[in-house]
């Protein structure tokens, strides 16, 4: 799911969307979204069980060149044995950005669990930039 909170440029969005493969996302292009916090979309998407990433596409992402989705997890504390274990699976926060082309990739490997969010964040961190590239 792509979640656009910044409604500044209709042409920077289109050319966004046109980076994005068409499979397997869902755009959410409404303005109702515009301004939306971390809070916001968390508390819109916490019943969503198939869900357990969501990008956003605000304003830092529309100003960045490559444009750059800032990815967030939906897990939250009561989603894990304790708060330790939450504490492990965040270690490196909530949220990172990535490249449009990262995005399958994270999907597949979030679903699958052959990955964690906690792994994407690390390699994100990793760049001077903070921004996950697919391989």
């Amino acid at each position: 799911m792509v979640i656009r909170t910044d409604y500044a440029d209709e042409r920077a969005w289109r050319a966004l969307v046109a980076t994005l493969p068409q499979q397997h996302i869902h755009f959410v292009d409404a303005p109702s979204w515009s301004g939306a916090s971390i809070d916001d979309v968390l508390a819109a998407t916490r019943d969503a069980d198939d869900l357990s990433v969501v990008f956003l596409a605000d304003t830092a992402t529309m100003r960045s060149t490559p444009p750059a989705l800032l990815a967030l997890t939906t897990l939250t504390p009561e989603d894990c044995e304790d708060d330790e274990d939450y504490a492990r699976l965040t270690e490196s926060g909530p949220t990172f950005r990535t490249t449009p082309a990262g995005i399958p990739d994270i999907h597949a490997n979030l679903s699958l669990g052959n990955l964690g969010f906690e792994e994407y964040a690390a390699w994100a961190g990793e760049n001077p930039d903070g921004v996950y590239r697919s391989a």
